[in-house]
C-alpha cells in the first residue's frame, strides 16, 4: 500500500522518499513476485527541467510508477522544504540489484539501448557478474521510437525486466508509448548505466558517491557533460527562488 507520505514533490514531480533498501524490498520486489508491470524513472535535476519545458513529457513522468531521486540536487530540494530524503538512490545501483535479483528469481532481462558495441558488451559483463541471469535479448538503441519491429523482438523475447538506455527523454517517451502493449514487467530507463556495466565509463570512487559528487567526477572525466550540468544548477536556482 503506496501513502502519501511516501513521496515528496520537487516541482510537481513526486520523488519516492525511501532508501534504496527500503524501495527495492518494499515496493519493487514485490511487484515483480507478482508479475505487475511497473514503470520506473530515475528522476535527476535534469529530467525536472525537461517536466517543466515540455507538458507532454512531464505527463510521462507523471504516469511512471516510481521516480527514484536519483541526483544530488533532488536531496538538496527536499532538505530546502524540510522533507528530507534519506538518500540518493542511483538508478545504476537499482539496475544491478535487480539483475542480483532476477538471478536468483530466474527472471528475464532485456537490455535495450546504447551503441551496439556497448550493448554487447554489457550484456557479456552482466553474464560474466550474475552466471544464473537469464538474458531474453538485447538491442541497440538506434531505432525509431515506433519502430514496431523493436516492440515485437522485446514482447516476443517474455521479458520480465526491461531496461530502457535510449537518454533523456527517449527512454520514457518509448517506455509509456508501449508499456501498454506488454501483459508484464518492469520497465526502467537507465540512461547511461549500460556504458558503465560495460566497462567504458569507470565510477566514481566510493567516497565521492557518498559525499553525493558523482556528478562532479562525471564532468571532470567527461567535460563535454557540461551542458547537462548547467540544467542541474538552473534547477537549483529556479528551486531556491521558485521560478
Amino acid at each position: 500500500m503506496v501513502d502519501s507520505k511516501d513521496f515528496v514533490k520537487i516541482m510537481d514531480i513526486p520523488f519516492l522518499n525511501k532508501r534504496k533498501k527500503d524501495a527495492l524490498h518494499h515496493y519493487i520486489f514485490p511487484r515483480l513476485n507478482k508479475q505487475q508491470k511497473c514503470f520506473i524513472v530515475t528522476g535527476n535535476p535534469e529530467i525536472v527541467m525537461k517536466t517543466r519545458e515540455d507538458p507532454t513529457y512531464k505527463q510521462i513522468v507523471l504516469s511512471a510508477d516510481y521516480v527514484i531521486p536519483d541526483g544530488a540536487g533532488i536531496l538538496l530540494a527536499a532538505k530546502h522544504i524540510k522533507e528530507p530524503i534519506p538518500e540518493r538512490v542511483s538508478g545504476l545501483d537499482v539496475m544491478m540489484d535487480l539483475l542480483s535479483f532476477a538471478e536468483v528469481q530466474g527472471l528475464r532481462c532485456f537490455f535495450l539501448g546504447a551503441k551496439d558495441y556497448v550493448n554487447e558488451k554489457a550484456v557479456l559483463e552482466a553474464e560474466r557478474k550474475y552466471p544464473n541471469l537469464k538474458i531474453a535479448g538485447h538491442h541497440h538503441g538506434y531505432f525509431e521510437l515506433e519502430d514496431p519491429a523493436i516492440v515485437k523482438k522485446v514482447k516476443d523475447s517474455n521479458p520480465d525486466i526491461i531496461f530502457v538506455a535510449l537518454g533523456l527523454p527517449r527512454q520514457e517517451e518509448w517506455i509509456s508509448k508501449h508499456i501498454d502493449e506488454f501483459s508484464k514487467g518492469l520497465f526502467m530507463g537507465v540512461g547511461g548505466s549500460f556504458d558503465v556495466l560495460a566497462g567504458n565509463v569507470k565510477r566514481a570512487p566510493d567516497w565521492i558517491i557518498k559525499l553525493n559528487l558523482e556528478w562532479l567526477y562525471r564532468l571532470i572525466k567527461q567535460p563535454y557533460r557540461f551542458k547537462r550540468i548547467i540544467k542541474v544548477f538552473e534547477f537549483i536556482f529556479r528551486f531556491y527562488l521558485k521560478k
